[in-house]
């Protein structure tokens, strides 16, 4: 299994891990549960525990917080195989651990990871299970996921009594700040307050204490001893404190159930998938939550910027993960899938013709027959284009142009031809050249017919050789051979050439 499971926070991927874990456990083989952070490892440890117990399987720890002694003891059980089930970063993958025999690799909030983080945890055993989980996978995992390079799991269906988060996009002004941390004291709820950067974190925190002074704010970051750290959310999560003040460090996975309202400071400092991933920490019981995100009023934003908060905002309801990263993949690209880049346009090829190409590289990898995707070559003096003047919009022609280039079968070219004389109306004769001259070497293409030459007295077809058609069979079509041609001696005229083509095509498929 290569399997991509993407459901939206708090939907539970959790638990699927559990289950699979349970399975490959209870089946005698070693499985490792890998997350991005040491807060979110240890608190998948804890579950992990509380979930196995009653089975009677210990579940090992890998943390940079253990003990020399702890460490030592953890990598012999794993190689001798007594310790089969264990949850840590990626230094799972690090040096010196060996798995006597690994049957399932978990990672968690796959997105927090690099290509080559997620190739080492890859190549931990021969044929091992790999389960990854995200709410909003990055544009590369996306893209082959979408291609068949990995298979691919929604979770669509939302915990019962969900209610969406309610996103509001605004430049940061006190009195909406304190509006939004009283309103959640006051209905017994806890705030989130993020920032981009550590350096950030004492100005809001001075800021904080002049606006809602009444409010008790912890804080934490990536720099504070991970006990600290842990001491701080846990007397969080058990109701101490109205406010965490905090960077990204709160995005993966952790789970406060009272707190209700997110402010993030500077979301243009913060990709997509991560405000998503953000915006999830708020919501996961019955009651209405609220994510302010909070642009500096003294800051002009970017176009890319301004998309990203559009998309942050429009889409936001349950399940909105998957659509948003298929937004990212859209507005990124889809990165280098076979190199490091994990986001990013293919320039030279464009990303579409780069996704067919990819396509078509997997399923002929499977053993699946290709369509033949030859152009043929046509010369029979006539010429056609969508003119300027019918359709104004560039990417409408361009895009029009795609779908002919594309279309294999005769209802295909009716479609398009009547979708055109209902947007644009009648088609003038330079864009009824361009149909036909699509149709014929659609018709070119399913007979093996490689270049048409027209003139005045012969039309010639160049065949692939395993396209010729026996000689009985060209005759009654009225075709005589010419070396490598099929020569028809019919005289044409440039108005009905292309007609004429189409006709002996037509003999010719019969």
């Amino acid at each position: 299994m290569d399997r991509l499971v993407c459901g939206d926070v708090g939907f539970g991927k959790t638990e699927v891990a559990l289950r699979a874990a349970a399975a490959a456990v209870l089946a005698g083989k070693q499985v490792a549960v890998v997350a991005p952070t040491t807060v979110l490892a240890a608190q998948h440890a804890e579950t992990f525990r509380r979930r196995f117990a009653t089975l009677g399987i210990a579940v090992g720890h890998r943390s940079r917080i253990a003990r020399p002694a702890e460490k030592r003891e953890l990598l012999a059980e794993l190689a001798d195989g007594s310790l089969r089930l264990v949850v840590g970063t990626h230094a799972i993958a690090g040096k010196g651990v060996r798995f006597a025999d690994l049957g399932l690799v978990v990672i968690d909030e796959e997105h927090r990871f690099g290509v080559r983080e997620k190739s080492r945890l890859r190549a931990l055993a021969e044929s091992v299970h790999l389960l990854t989980l995200s709410a909003t996978p990055i544009p590369r995992t996306l893209r082959m996921a979408t291609l068949g390079l990995q298979e691919l799991s929604t979770i669509a269906t939302p915990p019962a009594r969900r209610l969406p988060v309610r996103s509001i996009v605004r430049d940061f002004d006190h009195a909406t700040v304190a509006a939004a941390l009283r309103y959640e004291r006051r209905r017994g709820g806890q705030s989130l307050a993020v920032c981009p950067r550590i350096e950030d974190i004492p100005a809001m925190a001075e800021r904080l204490r002049h606006i809602v002074s009444d409010l008790v704010v912890l804080t934490i970051h990536g720099r504070m001893p991970a006990a600290e750290i842990d001491d701080t959310l846990v007397s969080f999560a058990g109701g101490g404190g109205d406010i965490l003040l905090a960077t990204n460090i709160i995005e993966s996975g952790l789970d406060l159930p009272r707190a209700n309202t997110i402010l993030i400071w500077r979301p243009d400092r913060f990709g997509l998938t991560q405000l998503h991933q953000l915006r999830g920490r708020v919501g996961r019981g019955a009651r209405r939550a609220f994510a302010y995100f909070l642009s500096d009023p003294e800051q002009s934003k970017t176009a890319a910027t301004e998309k990203r908060l559009a998309a942050i905002r429009d889409v936001s309801g349950l399940g909105a993960g998957f659509a948003l990263s298929a937004r990212d993949l859209d507005l990124r690209g889809s990165g280098a899938l076979f190199g490091e880049d994990q986001a990013g346009h293919i320039e030279i090829a464009g990303p579409e013709l780069y996704a067919e190409l990819l396509d078509r590289a997997v399923r002929q990898a499977r053993g699946e027959t290709l369509a033949d995707e030859t152009i043929p070559e046509l010369h029979v003096e006539a010429g056609g284009r969508i003119p300027p003047e019918v359709v104004a919009d560039a990417d409408t022609r361009l895009a029009l142009y795609a779908r002919l280039a594309k279309a294999r079968h005769e209802d295909e070219f009716d479609q398009i031809e009547a979708e055109i004389e209902d947007r644009f109306g009648e088609a003038p004769s330079e864009l009824d050249d361009l149909l036909a001259l699509a149709r014929v070497r659609s018709r070119c293409r399913a007979l093996g017919v490689t270049r048409v030459d027209a003139g005045p007295q012969a039309i010639a077809l160049t065949l692939r050789p395993d396209g010729r058609p026996d000689a009985p069979h060209a005759d009654r079509c009225g075709l005589r051979w010419s070396g490598e041609r099929l020569i028809a001696d019919v005289p044409t005229d440039p108005g009905n050439r292309i007609e004429t083509v189409m006709t002996i095509l037509d003999d010719l498929a019969g």
